[in-house]
C-alpha cells in the first residue's frame, strides 16, 4: 500500500519588521486615498472626528485579535476563532465567507480606484478593464510566493506612506503660512444625515473602512516567525501609526479644501495637493496614490487566498481548495478561486459601494470575534499569550453592532449587496454539506 504524500506546509518567511510593515501597508491605502471625500460628505469639515472614533473601535477589536492569534497561532483567523468558541460549523463557514468577501470587495474597490481620478492624470481608460488586468497581475505575484509578495508590499507601503507624509507636510506648510480655513475643522454638516449623532455614526461607519486590514494579518500566522511574540507589537504599532497618519491627513484635507469639493472627488488627496501651495507635481502624487491603492489590492488578495487555505485545512470547505503548489509553496487553488470572484466584483461594483460593503461585513465579523474572545477565556493553552482587558472586547462588540446597524444611515444597497454575497455563501454551504453527506454514505456502503 502506498503512503499518501504529506501536505506541504507554508514557509515561515515573515519576521517582526516585515510583519509591522505588512500590517501598516494593509491598513493604509484605498480607504484614505479614495474614500476620504465620501467621509467628508457625511460629516463636513470635522473630518478628523470619524477617524479618531474609528481608531478607538479598531484598537478595541485589535486587542481581541492579538489575544486570539497569540493563543491560537494558526491560519484562518476569525473563522478559526468562531469554530473554537461556538463549535457551530455553519456559523464558522458564514464568518469565513464574510471575511473572504470583505477582502475581495476591498481588493475590488482598490482595483476599480486604480482606473479612477488618479490614473486620469496620465490617461483615460475604462476602470473595469484596468481593474481586471491589475487583479490578474496580483494573482501572478501572489503565486510566485509569500516572500515576493510581502517584499513588494514593503516597497508599496513605503511609497504610499510617503504620499501621506507629503499631505501632512502640506498641512504643516499651510499652518505656518496662515493658509487654509481653520474654522472648517469644527464644522459638522447634517445635510445628508439629518442630525448630529447620525452624521457622526454614518461618517464613522464609512471611515472605518480605512482601518480594516489588521485583522488580515492573523491569516499569516503560519507564515510568521514566532507569532506569539511578534504579533502583539506588530498589530498595536500598525494601528497606532496608521491612525496618527489618518488624523493628520484628515486635518490637512479639511484645512485646505472645502468638504463639498472633497465629496465630489474619488481622488480627494489630489485636490489637497493642488490647493496646498507647495507646488508639488500633481502627476507625481497621482502615481504615488496608484501604488498605494494597488498595495491594498495586493494584500487583500493574498489574505483571501490564505483564508481559503486555512478553511480547507480545518475541513470547513473541501480540502482541494487548500492544495499548495509544491514548488512555490503557495496556495494555488485558493489564489485561482479568489481571483475569479474578484473579477466578478470588479465587473459589477462601484468604489464607494464596495468600500461600504467591506466595512459592514467586517463590523459583523468583529462583533463575533469580540464575543468569541470572552467565550474562549475558559480554555487554557500550554504557552503564554496576550490577554486583553475583559471590558474592552465587550465594548468593542457593542460598538461594532451599532456601526453595522441601519442607525448609521448606510445606503440600503449595501445591505442588499451583503445579503446577496452571504446568500451565495449559504448556497455554497448547502452544496458542500450535500457532497460531504454523499461521501460518507458511499464510504459506509463500501465498508
Amino acid at each position: 500500500m502506498t503512503t499518501p504524500p504529506a501536505q506541504v506546509s507554508l514557509k515561515r518567511a515573515i519576521g517582526p519588521k516585515l510583519l509591522i510593515l505588512f500590517i501598516v501597508g494593509d491598513i493604509l491605502g484605498t480607504g484614505v486615498y479614495a474614500l476620504t471625500g465620501s467621509v467628508a460628505g457625511r460629516v463636513g469639515g470635522a473630518l478628523w472626528i470619524p477617524f479618531l472614533i474609528g481608531f478607538v473601535i479598531a484598537l478595541f477589536t485589535a486587542m481581541s485579535y492579538v489575544e486570539l492569534v497569540t493563543k491560537y497561532p494558526r491560519a484562518a483567523g476569525a473563522a478559526l476563532y468562531t469554530q473554537l468558541a461556538f463549535r457551530k460549523p455553519f456559523l464558522t463557514f458564514m464568518v469565513a465567507f464574510a471575511v473572504m468577501c470583505s477582502g475581495l470587495t476591498s481588493a475590488s474597490a482598490a482595483a476599480r480606484a486604480i482606473g479612477g481620478r488618479y490614473l486620469q492624470e496620465f490617461v483615460s481608460l475604462p476602470s473595469v478593464v484596468v481593474g481586471i488586468i491589475f487583479i490578474v497581475a496580483v494573482a501572478a505575484l501572489n503565486y510566485r510566493g509569500v516572500s515576493e509578495s510581502v517584499k513588494t508590499n514593503i516597497v508599496f507601503t513605503l511609497i504610499e506612506l510617503t504620499g501621506l507624509l507629503i499631505i501632512i507636510l502640506i498641512g504643516v506648510y499651510a499652518v505656518a503660512t496662515g493658509a487654509g480655513e481653520p474654522s472648517r475643522l469644527t464644522q459638522i454638516s447634517t445635510e445628508e444625515s439629518g442630525g448630529l449623532l447620525l452624521a457622526l455614526l454614518g461618517s464613522t461607519a464609512l471611515a472605518f473602512f480605512a482601518f480594516v486590514g489588521f485583522e488580515d494579518s492573523v491569516n499569516m500566522a503560519e507564515e510568521t516567525q514566532d507569532p506569539a511574540r511578534n504579533f502583539p507589537r506588530a498589530i498595536f504599532l500598525g494601528v497606532a501609526i496608521t491612525s496618527t497618519v489618518y488624523i493628520l491627513v484628515a486635518l490637512t484635507s479639511s484645512l485646505l479644501v472645502d468638504y463639498r469639493v472633497l465629496k465630489e472627488s474619488d481622488g480627494p488627496l489630489l485636490e489637497v495637493v493642488k490647493a496646498g501651495g507647495l507646488g508639488f507635481p500633481p502627476q507625481l502624487f497621482a502615481a504615488i496614490a496608484i501604488f498605494a491603492v494597488a498595495n491594498s489590492a495586493l494584500i487583500n488578495m493574498m489574505m483571501a487566498s490564505r483564508l481559503v487555505y486555512g478553511l480547507a485545512n480545518e475541513r470547513v470547505v473541501p480540502r482541494s481548495l487548500g492544495l499548495v503548489d509544491p514548488r512555490r509553496r503557495t496556495p494555488i487553488v485558493g489564489i485561482l478561486f479568489t481571483t475569479a470572484l474578484a473579477i466578478g466584483l470588479i465587473s459589477t461594483g462601484e468604489i464607494s459601494g464596495l468600500g461600504e460593503t467591506t466595512a459592514f461585513l467586517l463590523l459583523c465579523v468583529f462583533a463575533v470575534v469580540n464575543i468569541a474572545v470572552l467565550v474562549l477565556r475558559k480554555e487554557e493553552v500550554d504557552h503564554e499569550h496576550y490577554r486583553a482587558p475583559t471590558a474592552l472586547p465587550a465594548i468593542g462588540a457593542v460598538m461594532a453592532v451599532v456601526l453595522a446597524s441601519p442607525l448609521t444611515g448606510r445606503p440600503g444597497t449595501v445591505y442588499i449587496t451583503a445579503g446577496v454575497l452571504l446568500g451565495i455563501g449559504i448556497l455554497l454551504w448547502l452544496v458542500n454539506w450535500a457532497f460531504t453527506r454523499r461521501q460518507r454514505q458511499d464510504e459506509g456502503e463500501t465498508v
